[in-house]
């Protein structure tokens, strides 16, 4: 990205300046660790709360990877049940609730609004992820209904929309969808976890920082697995 930066700027007598550069590092910093550890947390605590279900990832994980017990990316790829947690994840626990914002070009009218031109949107993704018209039970974790539908984030499904949808969809959805399925396959796969204190205590409030972090940061005792 940088690259195709600095080759447009020597195109174009240099539009880009050093600003432009360090916002645009800033946005790949903030995008490409807090938004991809935010989901993990959020993850682990579902799994954490949901013992069953954790079960559930760790046995479909067992099945791929085999006697060597090496978790490599190429084998993890068909995990529908570890796909169903994290999908559930990005549904209940948004890492970014608003999408990057837009601008009208020109007045829009959307249903009985009217939107002037040169008007600021926000779309509220977290609320349409919770919205009981399209989800059953909208406050639950509940894995399984993606088990029984085709709902994807790749942004054709404006009802899941985690990532955004169109031409300024966020690049990092592939990658961000690997490192989150490797990482909490092997959490589960080698480690069984045990909280500090009773599930019932686990504080699920969050705040809004450069993402919408957990309030209270999880804390979990691995315990290695027996090869």
């Amino acid at each position: 990205m940088l690259d195709s930066m600095l080759d447009y700027s020597l195109e174009n007598e240099a539009i880009f300046n050093l600003q432009h550069i360090k916002s645009l590092l800033v946005d790949l910093f903030i995008a490409g660790t807090d938004t991809t550890s935010n989901t993990i947390t959020w993850a682990m605590t579902e799994l954490l709360l949901n013992p069953d279900m954790l079960s559930k990832v760790r046995e479909e994980v067992k099945q791929i990877v085999g006697e060597d017990g090496k978790i490599e990316e190429a084998k993890i790829i068909n995990l529908p049940y570890l796909d169903g947690v994290i999908k559930e994840t990005m549904r209940l626990h948004l890492a970014a609730p608003l999408l990057a914002p837009h601008k009208t070009e020109t007045q829009v009218k959307l249903g009985k609004y009217t939107i002037p031109k040169n008007t600021q949107i926000l779309v509220n993704a977290w609320a349409i992820a919770r919205d009981p018209r399209y989800w059953e039970n909208p406050m639950m974790f509940m894995p399984e209904r993606f088990l029984t539908n085709k709902l994807d984030y790749k942004g054709q499904h404006f009802e899941f929309i985690p990532f955004g949808s169109g031409r300024r969809r966020c690049p990092g959805m592939p990658l961000a969808n690997r490192m989150v399925r490797l990482i909490v396959a092997s959490f589960v796969y080698h480690f069984d976890w045990e909280l500090p204190h009773a599930k019932e205590e686990m504080d699920m409030n969050t705040i809004f920082g450069l993402t919408l972090l957990k309030a209270i940061p999880l804390v979990a005792i691995p315990i290695p697995l027996a090869s």
